[in-house]
């Protein structure tokens, strides 16, 4: 992803976006790559590399809290209307009518709500939560949607941080998101960054069952971070991924990314939510859900039930790995998304 191809754009809302395009060949069109926690567009190396080959279009944003993006410090500037509205932006200014939007992570924030007949888990994450927003305020605009780890989410209308933890307790047997406590703390992108090793080993883990111990239970993260603790560091990163993942985030800083989670823990994004009408929730376009069996932040058991009922032309797979499927199995996740996308997306 070389330098040369990035742009910046400063949005209707007045905040300047990073972005990496590379225009495709006029017969395919384009696909909107949307990171997570704590990631950057360099995140989606990989399936740049692949799609651009295959002659798609692409836009691959850092996010807001991110890299080159502006970092504003106030939790309701990350509310997902708006974030959606400045992805929306940067398709506009490229003169892309429909795109594909793909989405992954956030260190994956769950939400559950009890209906009157069963219990509904539904996912919440950063890069699939925009993803979400998108299919819900501008589905003109979208040809397919694929969410990677993280399913579709709905409107979390009614969302509480107490019921969510003990309704998703039930469900799986213990609370992947402990570590949020953690992350809406002030002061916690300092403790991250002052331990960085640390953080990098328990983010990218050669043993994705690290995090069911040392990320999911609250508490947990932090005593890893103040500990110093440092675990093997996983495969798919290489020491030059690490050197630039580390620039990326470290020299930054963190405090943007972390304002996603107090946006959302605060109940910003709730007003916004309920007035998203009922029509909107489901999606009728093609999707695209690729879970991963051994990511204990999120599991695919809490994605299925949102992604049945609104997603009605669903396609699912499910890869081997962590949370970080398009890192660890690149070719895997490349292959399946192609797949997907001549299958269903009139080429």
């Amino acid at each position: 992803m070389e330098p040369s191809s990035y742009k910046q754009l400063i949005t209707g809302r007045g905040f300047k976006y990073n972005y990496f395009f590379s225009a495709g060949h006029p017969s395919k069109p384009t696909i909107l790559l949307v990171h997570g926690f704590p990631s950057t567009s360099y995140d989606w190396r990989h399936q740049v590399a692949f799609f651009r080959k295959e002659g798609f279009g692409l836009i691959v944003p850092d996010a807001l809290g991110y890299d080159g993006t502006d970092k504003p410090s106030n939790p309701a500037s990350y509310k997902h209307r708006g974030m959606a509205a400045d992805l929306v932006d940067i398709l506009i200014a490229e003169n892309v009518d429909k795109a594909i939007a793909v989405g992954h992570d956030w260190c994956d924030l769950i939400f559950c709500r009890i209906s009157e007949e069963s219990l509904k888990v539904q996912n919440h994450s950063r890069g699939a939560v925009l993803v979400s927003r998108l299919a819900n305020y501008y589905p003109e605009r979208f040809l397919a949607f694929a969410f990677l780890a993280v399913g579709y989410s709905p409107p979390h209308v009614g969302y509480t941080y107490e019921g969510t933890v003990n309704l998703l307790t039930q469900a799986v047997g213990y609370n992947p998101f402990g570590y949020w406590q953690f992350c809406t703390e002030e002061g916690a992108g300092k403790v991250i960054t002052d331990h960085w090793d640390s953080a990098l080993s328990l983010i990218y883990p050669s043993d994705p069952g690290l995090w069911k111990d040392h990320l999911c239970p609250p508490g947990a993260m932090k005593a890893w971070l103040q500990a110093g603790k440092v675990a093997p560091a996983a495969s798919y990163l290489t020491e030059q991924d690490r050197e630039i993942v580390t620039h990326k985030l470290k020299s930054n800083g963190l405090d943007g990314g972390l304002n996603w989670y107090k946006c959302t823990a605060f109940r910003l994004n709730v007003d916004d939510d309920e007035h998203i009408p009922k029509t909107n929730y489901a999606i009728q376009q093609p999707v695209f859900y690729g879970g991963c069996k051994a990511d204990y932040a999120t599991p695919p058991l809490v994605a299925y039930h949102s992604l049945n009922q609104y997603c009605s032309d669903l396609a699912t797979v499910e890869f081997n790995t962590g949370h970080w499927c398009q890192l660890e199995v690149p070719d895997e996740v490349n292959r399946e998304l192609l797949s997907w996308i001549k299958n269903k997306v009139a080429l």
